[in-house]
Protein backbone atom coordinates (compact mmCIF):
# COMPACT_ATOMS: atom_id res chain seq x y z
CA UNK A 1 0.00 0.00 0.00
CA UNK A 2 1.60 3.57 -0.90
CA UNK A 3 2.38 5.83 2.20
CA UNK A 4 0.08 8.33 1.20
CA UNK A 5 -2.82 6.16 1.51
CA UNK A 6 -1.36 5.13 5.11
CA UNK A 7 -1.37 8.46 6.04
CA UNK A 8 -5.01 8.84 5.27
CA UNK A 9 -6.02 6.33 7.28
CA UNK A 10 -4.03 7.06 9.96
CA UNK A 11 -5.86 10.95 9.47
CA UNK A 12 -9.42 8.99 9.10
CA UNK A 13 -9.09 6.78 12.82
CA UNK A 14 -7.83 9.82 14.29
CA UNK A 15 -11.03 12.05 13.57
CA UNK A 16 -12.93 9.08 14.48
CA UNK A 17 -11.78 9.29 17.41
CA UNK A 18 -10.90 13.16 17.88
CA UNK A 19 -14.11 13.43 19.31
CA UNK A 20 -12.85 12.38 22.76
CA UNK A 21 -11.08 15.75 23.17
CA UNK A 22 -12.60 17.57 20.45
CA UNK A 23 -15.72 18.02 21.87
CA UNK A 24 -14.54 18.75 25.33
CA UNK A 25 -12.78 21.40 24.05
CA UNK A 26 -15.13 23.49 21.96
CA UNK A 27 -17.38 23.53 25.50
CA UNK A 28 -14.46 24.43 26.80
CA UNK A 29 -13.91 27.52 24.77
CA UNK A 30 -18.00 27.91 25.16
CA UNK A 31 -17.92 28.06 28.76
CA UNK A 32 -14.50 30.89 28.36
CA UNK A 33 -17.18 32.80 26.32
CA UNK A 34 -19.37 32.82 28.46
CA UNK A 35 -22.23 30.19 26.37
CA UNK A 36 -24.35 28.10 28.57
CA UNK A 37 -22.61 24.50 29.11
CA UNK A 38 -25.70 22.72 28.96
CA UNK A 39 -27.23 24.67 25.57
CA UNK A 40 -23.65 24.00 24.18
CA UNK A 41 -23.88 19.85 24.35
CA UNK A 42 -25.11 19.17 20.99
CA UNK A 43 -23.66 22.30 19.27
CA UNK A 44 -20.14 21.21 20.35
CA UNK A 45 -20.18 17.56 18.70
CA UNK A 46 -22.17 19.93 15.56
CA UNK A 47 -19.02 22.12 15.60
CA UNK A 48 -16.26 19.42 15.95
CA UNK A 49 -18.03 17.27 13.43
CA UNK A 50 -17.54 19.79 10.97
CA UNK A 51 -14.29 21.05 11.75
CA UNK A 52 -12.75 17.32 12.05
CA UNK A 53 -14.15 16.16 9.10
CA UNK A 54 -13.03 19.11 6.97
CA UNK A 55 -9.71 18.80 8.22
CA UNK A 56 -9.65 15.14 7.54
CA UNK A 57 -11.20 16.04 3.65
CA UNK A 58 -8.57 18.94 3.25
CA UNK A 59 -5.24 16.78 4.22
CA UNK A 60 -7.27 13.54 2.11
CA UNK A 61 -7.31 15.95 -0.85
CA UNK A 62 -3.67 16.86 -0.13
CA UNK A 63 -2.35 13.44 0.22
CA UNK A 64 -3.88 12.23 -3.63
CA UNK A 65 -2.99 15.32 -5.09
CA UNK A 66 -0.05 13.72 -6.99
CA UNK A 67 -2.67 10.99 -7.50
CA UNK A 68 -4.99 13.02 -9.01
CA UNK A 69 -2.77 14.98 -11.43
CA UNK A 70 -1.98 11.44 -13.17
CA UNK A 71 -5.77 11.65 -14.17
CA UNK A 72 -8.13 8.43 -14.60
CA UNK A 73 -7.48 4.88 -14.65
CA UNK A 74 -6.60 3.60 -18.53
CA UNK A 75 -9.24 1.35 -18.13
CA UNK A 76 -12.06 3.54 -16.59
CA UNK A 77 -15.38 3.46 -18.17
CA UNK A 78 -16.37 6.44 -20.46
CA UNK A 79 -18.17 9.33 -19.13
CA UNK A 80 -21.55 8.21 -20.46
CA UNK A 81 -21.38 5.09 -19.08
CA UNK A 82 -20.03 6.15 -15.67
CA UNK A 83 -22.83 9.23 -15.58
CA UNK A 84 -25.56 5.52 -15.73
CA UNK A 85 -23.45 3.46 -13.10
CA UNK A 86 -23.66 6.48 -10.76
CA UNK A 87 -27.69 6.94 -11.32
CA UNK A 88 -28.27 3.73 -11.35
CA UNK A 89 -25.94 2.80 -8.25
CA UNK A 90 -28.27 4.96 -6.18
CA UNK A 91 -31.22 2.35 -6.94
CA UNK A 92 -28.80 0.18 -6.60
CA UNK A 93 -28.05 1.11 -3.00
CA UNK A 94 -31.02 1.86 -2.22
CA UNK A 95 -32.54 -1.87 -3.07
CA UNK A 96 -29.41 -3.55 -1.34
CA UNK A 97 -30.09 -1.65 1.43
CA UNK A 98 -34.15 -2.57 1.96
CA UNK A 99 -33.34 -5.81 1.05
CA UNK A 100 -31.10 -6.26 4.29
CA UNK A 101 -33.13 -4.39 6.04
CA UNK A 102 -35.84 -6.92 5.84
CA UNK A 103 -33.90 -9.72 6.18
CA UNK A 104 -32.62 -8.14 9.48
CA UNK A 105 -36.15 -7.63 10.40
CA UNK A 106 -36.96 -11.38 9.82
CA UNK A 107 -34.47 -12.50 11.91
CA UNK A 108 -35.53 -10.17 14.66
CA UNK A 109 -33.46 -6.99 15.05
CA UNK A 110 -35.10 -3.70 15.36
CA UNK A 111 -35.45 -1.53 12.12
CA UNK A 112 -34.10 2.11 12.17
CA UNK A 113 -30.47 3.29 13.07
CA UNK A 114 -29.51 5.08 16.25
CA UNK A 115 -26.68 6.55 14.54
CA UNK A 116 -29.07 8.20 11.64
CA UNK A 117 -31.30 9.41 14.24
CA UNK A 118 -28.29 11.24 16.54
CA UNK A 119 -27.37 12.79 13.46
CA UNK A 120 -30.58 13.80 12.29
CA UNK A 121 -30.63 15.14 15.97
CA UNK A 122 -27.39 17.07 15.51
CA UNK A 123 -28.76 18.63 11.54
CA UNK A 124 -31.63 19.94 13.47
CA UNK A 125 -29.95 21.74 16.09
CA UNK A 126 -27.16 22.66 13.23
CA UNK A 127 -27.74 22.48 9.57
CA UNK A 128 -24.60 23.04 8.58
CA UNK A 129 -23.88 18.89 9.62
CA UNK A 130 -25.75 17.72 6.42
CA UNK A 131 -23.05 19.14 4.63
CA UNK A 132 -21.06 16.40 6.72
CA UNK A 133 -23.52 13.36 6.69
CA UNK A 134 -24.24 14.07 2.72
CA UNK A 135 -21.22 14.94 1.01
CA UNK A 136 -18.15 14.77 2.89
CA UNK A 137 -18.22 12.03 4.85
CA UNK A 138 -20.11 9.86 1.82
CA UNK A 139 -16.52 11.04 0.26
CA UNK A 140 -14.13 10.22 2.65
CA UNK A 141 -15.60 6.70 3.42
CA UNK A 142 -15.72 5.92 -0.72
CA UNK A 143 -11.81 7.15 -0.42
CA UNK A 144 -11.11 5.63 2.33
CA UNK A 145 -13.47 1.67 2.12
CA UNK A 146 -13.75 1.67 -1.44
CA UNK A 147 -9.94 3.00 -3.02
CA UNK A 148 -7.82 2.69 -0.42
CA UNK A 149 -9.18 -0.89 1.92
CA UNK A 150 -11.01 -2.47 -1.02
CA UNK A 151 -8.56 -1.40 -3.50
CA UNK A 152 -5.55 -2.72 -1.70
CA UNK A 153 -7.57 -6.10 -1.04
CA UNK A 154 -8.64 -6.32 -4.64
CA UNK A 155 -4.68 -6.45 -6.34
CA UNK A 156 -4.33 -9.46 -3.83
CA UNK A 157 -7.68 -11.37 -3.77
CA UNK A 158 -11.00 -11.99 -5.85
CA UNK A 159 -14.18 -9.11 -5.71
CA UNK A 160 -15.84 -11.12 -3.61
CA UNK A 161 -13.31 -11.28 -0.61
CA UNK A 162 -12.06 -8.10 -1.13
CA UNK A 163 -15.59 -6.36 -1.10
CA UNK A 164 -16.92 -8.86 1.50
CA UNK A 165 -13.80 -7.88 4.21
CA UNK A 166 -14.02 -4.04 3.11
CA UNK A 167 -17.78 -4.23 3.50
CA UNK A 168 -17.69 -5.10 7.11
CA UNK A 169 -14.63 -3.24 8.10
CA UNK A 170 -17.51 0.19 6.69
CA UNK A 171 -20.29 -1.57 8.90
CA UNK A 172 -18.09 -2.04 11.71
CA UNK A 173 -16.83 1.85 11.69
CA UNK A 174 -20.44 2.77 11.87
CA UNK A 175 -20.64 1.66 15.29
CA UNK A 176 -23.42 -0.14 14.93
CA UNK A 177 -22.81 -3.84 15.06
CA UNK A 178 -26.45 -5.15 15.13
CA UNK A 179 -27.29 -3.71 11.46
CA UNK A 180 -23.48 -4.81 9.94
CA UNK A 181 -25.67 -6.36 7.31
CA UNK A 182 -27.27 -3.21 6.12
CA UNK A 183 -24.06 -1.36 5.75
CA UNK A 184 -22.24 -4.21 4.43
CA UNK A 185 -25.35 -4.33 1.86
CA UNK A 186 -24.29 -0.90 0.89
CA UNK A 187 -20.50 -1.62 0.90
CA UNK A 188 -20.96 -4.14 -1.35
CA UNK A 189 -23.11 -1.93 -3.73
CA UNK A 190 -20.45 1.03 -3.67
CA UNK A 191 -17.69 -1.63 -4.24
CA UNK A 192 -19.74 -3.24 -7.36
CA UNK A 193 -19.73 0.55 -8.70
CA UNK A 194 -16.02 1.09 -8.07
CA UNK A 195 -14.39 -1.90 -9.74
CA UNK A 196 -17.21 -1.74 -12.70
CA UNK A 197 -16.28 1.71 -13.36
CA UNK A 198 -12.54 2.05 -12.21
CA UNK A 199 -13.65 5.40 -10.96
CA UNK A 200 -14.13 6.65 -7.61
CA UNK A 201 -16.45 9.37 -8.67
CA UNK A 202 -18.99 6.95 -9.08
CA UNK A 203 -19.62 5.80 -5.70
CA UNK A 204 -18.94 8.88 -4.46
CA UNK A 205 -21.81 9.96 -6.18
CA UNK A 206 -24.27 6.95 -5.46
CA UNK A 207 -23.13 7.62 -1.91
CA UNK A 208 -23.82 11.20 -1.59
CA UNK A 209 -27.05 11.05 -2.91
CA UNK A 210 -28.11 7.84 -0.96
CA UNK A 211 -27.27 10.16 2.30
CA UNK A 212 -28.62 13.05 0.91
CA UNK A 213 -31.85 11.23 0.47
CA UNK A 214 -32.22 9.54 3.63
CA UNK A 215 -31.63 13.22 5.41
CA UNK A 216 -34.63 14.67 3.31
CA UNK A 217 -36.66 12.23 4.20
CA UNK A 218 -35.94 12.33 8.09
CA UNK A 219 -35.75 15.56 8.59
CA UNK A 220 -39.42 15.80 6.63
CA UNK A 221 -41.41 12.87 8.41
CA UNK A 222 -43.86 15.04 10.29
CA UNK A 223 -44.18 17.31 6.64
CA UNK A 224 -44.70 13.73 4.79
CA UNK A 225 -47.13 12.41 7.56
CA UNK A 226 -49.00 15.32 7.44
CA UNK A 227 -49.32 14.90 3.48
CA UNK A 228 -50.26 11.14 3.45
CA UNK A 229 -53.38 11.95 5.72
CA UNK A 230 -54.50 14.59 3.81
CA UNK A 231 -54.43 12.41 0.93
CA UNK A 232 -56.12 9.64 2.42
CA UNK A 233 -58.74 12.71 2.91
CA UNK A 234 -58.64 13.58 -0.11
CA UNK A 235 -59.41 10.19 -1.23
CA UNK A 236 -62.14 9.03 1.22
CA UNK A 237 -63.91 12.25 0.12
CA UNK A 238 -63.76 10.93 -3.70
CA UNK A 239 -64.81 7.86 -2.55
CA UNK A 240 -67.98 9.13 -1.18
CA UNK A 241 -69.01 10.65 -4.72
Amino acid sequence: MKKEYWFILIAYIAMQLSSLFGVPLVLFIADALGQNPENMQILAVAYWLVISFTVTLIITLLLLRKEMKRGLDRDASPAASSVGWAIGGIFLAMIAQATAASIENMIGIEMGSENTQQIIRIIEASPIVILISSVIGPILEEIVFRKIIFGSLHKRFNFFLSALISSVIFALAHFEPEHVLLYSAMGFTFAFLYVKTKRIIVPIFAHVAMNTFVAVIQLNQDNMQKWLEEMEKMQSFISFF
